[in-house]
């Protein structure tokens, strides 16, 4: 009997171990996917109904998600693909938003039923196997929207869609495979509870029960209800808790439990691995430049709407000057807008005059910049990445700052535009808040990359300084 009190203790230490490298390791690590797989959806979906493929849910915003809903997977016809599909998109980054910014990620809150939604949730469309024969509709037409895109696409945003796909799919595995693993060790928390409930009670009669399977279930069978309250009885798993104490070959179950919920140390070698602060620097400067196709969408609005707004309030006279200045190439005189910041943080608001002309220019000159270096090993990438890291996390940091100042000025121009136009041309004004988003959500990633560039780089520097 001493023996086995000896094992339960040792178990019980295992699995309070096991339980927190899941809470303290693994699970911190599948939400950092799930945020990376959620960036990815959107820069996806972003890039879909930017062509017109889908559409997104008119109504996303009013769908209020407080549980984990899977999207809908009835077959649809082909004719409904670009309402429905965008619809179902919606819906699923919506529910994968609740997952990274809601749930708890830990061994207590995520239950095999949870377990079982969240893998559910992750197979409403089958990431790993986008194919344009698969029998399910959800996956079948977001892969055929896909090879629509990637046939008509630019470089870049091929190669923006394939990048996602590559890092969406590779999150999805491996949030996959801590999933399952985890709903394997919550079955060995169920049986660790029996042990500490009930083969540890003072009212379990340790005595008669360990010479006889059946006299140790029945002990267990009785105590379960007041030791184990609000758990449903598994006999299976009882069983295995039986089994593990009273079976002839119960020496080799003890050891294979001990190895399953020995928990791995990192071998130091991987410990030690060097980490590229440099690719990590040009990451975040490779994502801003990725701004470049939003921004040449918002310059292309933000100039049908200027245009609007000038025509309506000119008269025919100046309309027809204006007309000549273009037949002859001249500049257009400057136009200068008014607008009204607000500082997001004080709820301050100042104005600010944007002088078009310069703006619009300003605009342009940087989407060129941008898409110079928006993508690896081109000349524009090359020539940056050659300079010391010194320079680059400047000229990085400066274009975050431009670039946060340049999303306010946006936003305030695109108010005053639907402000000031004549109420007849209003419906003709075309809103950036999807071109905005877009940027803003690469802006975070780019920031995050910056934030890991530096802490990796000052950890680096100390660690010289240590001598290590």
């Amino acid at each position: 009997m001493a023996e086995n009190e000896s094992f339960n203790t040792k178990i019980i230490m295992a699995g309070a171990d096991r339980e927190q490298w899941y809470n303290t390791t693994q699970l911190p690590k599948i939400q950092d996917d799930y945020r990376l797989h959620l960036s990815c959806v959107r820069n996806i979906f972003d890039a879909l109904v930017k062509r017109g493929l889908i559409t997104p849910d008119p109504y996303k915003k009013d769908n209020k998600i407080t549980a984990i809903v899977i999207p809908d997977t009835t077959p649809f016809n082909d004719n409904e693909r670009s309402q429905v599909l965008g619809i179902r998109l919606s819906n699923y980054e919506s529910v994968i938003d609740y997952v990274c910014n809601y749930m708890r990620f830990s061994c207590e809150m995520l239950t095999i039923d949870a377990i079982k939604k969240m893998i559910e949730l992750n197979n409403a469309f089958s990431w790993n196997n986008l194919s344009l024969n698969s029998t399910r509709s959800n996956t079948r037409a977001l892969a055929t929207v896909l090879n629509e895109l990637k046939n008509n696409a630019d470089q870049l945003t091929v190669s923006l869609i394939k990048d996602n796909t590559i890092k969406t799919q590779n999150a999805i595995s491996e949030i996959n495979n801590v999933l399952k693993g985890l709903a394997d060790f919550q079955r060995e928390r169920y049986k660790l509870d029996i042990r500490k409930n009930i083969l540890e009670n003072s009212s379990f009669n340790k005595e008669k029960v360990y010479s006889s399977a059946q006299d140790m279930t029945n002990e267990i069978k009785r105590l379960f209800p007041s030791c184990m309250t609000k758990r449903p009885l598994s006999g299976e798993l009882v069983g295995e808790v039986v089994a593990e104490e009273t079976a002839p070959n119960k020496a080799e179950l003890q050891a294979a439990l001990l190895a399953k919920l020995k928990v791995v140390e990192e071998s130091g070698q991987t410990k030690t691995q060097k980490i590229d602060t440099h690719a990590i620097l040009m990451e975040s400067l490779r994502l801003v430049g990725t701004t470049y196709d939003a921004y040449k969408v918002i310059y292309d609005k933000i100039s049908a709407n200027h245009e609007i707004l000038q025509n309506g309030k000119k008269s025919f006279k100046v309309k027809f000057t204006r007309l000549l200045r273009a037949l002859f190439g001249l500049d257009e005189p400057p136009v200068d807008y008014e607008v009204v910041l607000t500082d997001k943080k004080t709820d301050v608001k100042r104005k600010e005059t944007i002088h078009y002309n310069e703006f619009s220019s300003g605009l342009i000159k940087r989407v060129k910049i941008y898409s110079a270096f928006a993508m690896r090993d081109t000349p524009g990438y090359n020539k940056i990445s050659q300079q010391k890291d010194e320079a680059i996390l400047e000229y990085l940091n400066k274009q975050i700052t431009e670039n946060n100042h340049l999303f306010a000025l946006i936003i305030a121009l695109d108010d005053y535009f639907k402000n000031n136009v004549d109420m007849a041309d209003r419906p003709k004004i075309k809103g950036c808040s999807m071109e905005l988003t877009t940027i803003k959500n690469i802006l975070v990633k780019a920031n995050q990359q910056r934030s890991d560039y530096i802490a990796y780089a000052e950890e680096a520097e100390q660690m010289k300084k240590l001598g290590i």
